[in-house]
């Protein structure tokens, strides 16, 4: 079956701790199209990397290898074996990852439900694949689909009215751990796009100070003169701790940022006041070993799980409407790609009949002598409606079947009977 063709493999942080994800981070420059176009099997493929998540959405007419390798791929700067490979990973495949897919672009599958940014992400990745040319007729009506289930969910359901993301969520841990944020200073490392939205959450609670550290500064002072903030260099990370109170971390290192020996000797100028980190980073920016120095508490994206929920039953309630969305689309799409399998066995029987049609009609025209043009077009005319009212029952009991698994024996039915499998023979033997 056609459906069964389309398939999404990927780890994020519902089968995945962090520190198994940022194992398989890939650089911006390094979107690996190219080199899973080349595995065996593939035929389409589209990349997704994001802080919670490493997808491959694909085509395939030999879904068990081209699987296999796929998974390889991406498992192999991580040191893991091929049993852990597979352990950490989850696969979909026909209407579970059409549906998936659907869920992905609607924030149902994200740590924070209804969170907006993953449907850019989504979009970016369709982008930098159309332009390397890797998806086809399949992943190009699939990923507009998505988009499209999104739009609606947004409009139809109050999701994104309840959301919140990453950088929400980090700054509400930093509420429930000092109670309020009036009067803290809040030292912001990285310019990107997670760390602008923590310090506009940030100064809507009342921070008395917005520090970015950066390591292209020009990036650091923009995004500080938004805020009314100070820009730093991410050489001077170090000394501007001993007057942060909170520190979120959200760069897109490849390496540790900072580390034990670094906060250390900070903590003793700082008269052991409590310094709390949120590293939302994926790789991970802060040493997992600061949470050993007294006074220091470190969080990483995974804690954010812990948080408690905003408007959880509010959400809950949007997110089942979304999820009876989401069902409805997938089976749309479903029929769509049923109909590319069904399209060829109904032209291929039309042609059939046609030939037939055809070689018998010169056949009798040819022994009934001097016809007027008028009384030959009746005979085409008669034999042509003949022949589509003969085929109306098949075709429709090829089309009228929803369910995939009836629908492909119907069509191998067909088929046979019809013997559409045969080497095409000339009609007169």
């Amino acid at each position: 079956m056609l459906a069964d063709t389309v398939l999404a493999l990927g780890v994020n942080h519902k089968v995945a701790p962090v520190e198994v994800r940022e194992k398989l981070v890939f650089c911006d420059s390094d979107v690996p199209l190219e080199r899973l176009m080349a595995v065996e099997g593939c035929k389409e493929c589209c990349f997704l990397s994001t802080c919670n998540r490493v997808e491959v959405l694909f085509v395939s007419d030999s879904p068990e290898k081209t699987v296999a390798d796929i998974r390889a791929f991406l498992f192999s700067k991580s040191g893991l074996g091929s049993q852990e490979a597979e352990q950490y990973t989850y696969l979909h495949q026909g209407r579970s990852a059409v549906n998936h897919l659907f869920r992905v672009a609607s924030s149902l599958d994200s740590m924070i439900v209804g969170e907006p940014q993953i449907l850019g992400q989504l979009k970016q990745a369709f982008r930098e694949a159309t332009e390397e040319k890797t998806t086809g007729v399949i992943l190009n009506r699939l990923m507009d689909k998505s988009f499209s289930v999104a739009k609606r969910i947004r409009t139809e359901t109050n999701i994104g009215g309840s959301a919140v993301s990453i950088s929400y969520a980090a700054v509400q841990l930093a509420k429930k751990i000092f109670g309020s944020l009036q009067g803290k200073r809040v030292l912001l490392v990285g310019a990107g796009e997670m760390a602008e939205l923590a310090a506009e959450h940030l100064v809507a609670q009342g921070i008395e100070e917005v520090v970015v550290a950066n390591r292209t500064v020009e990036r650091a002072v923009t995004l500080a003169r938004r805020f009314n903030g100070k820009a730093v260099s991410l050489g001077e990370l170090v000394e501007q701790l001993e007057y942060a109170d909170i520190l979120i971390s959200s760069t897109g290192a490849t390496d540790l940022v900072l580390r034990k020996k670094d906060v250390k000797p900070i903590m003793r100028k700082r008269m052991n006041s409590p310094l709390f980190l949120i590293d939302i980073a994926v790789p991970r920016d802060l040493d997992p070993e600061l949470n050993s120095l007294e006074n220091v508490y470190l969080y990483d994206i995974d804690n954010l799980k812990d948080v408690v929920e905003i408007n959880k039953e509010e959400r809950d309630k949007e997110a089942e409407k979304a999820e009876r969305i989401v069902t409805e689309e997938s089976l749309k799409f479903l029929d769509w790609l049923g109909g590319m399998e069904v399209s060829p066995v109904i032209a291929e029987l039309r042609a059939k009949a046609d030939a037939i049609r055809d070689a018998e009609l010169a056949r009798t025209l040819s022994k009934l002598g001097n016809l007027s043009h008028k009384e030959q077009k009746s005979i085409e005319v008669m034999t042509s409606s003949l022949i589509s009212k003969l085929l109306h029952d098949p075709i429709q009991f090829i089309k009228l079947d929803t369910v995939p698994v009836r629908k492909q024996v119907k069509l191998d039915m067909v088929r046979q009977v019809f013997g559409l499998d045969k080497i095409r023979q000339d009609p007169d033997e």
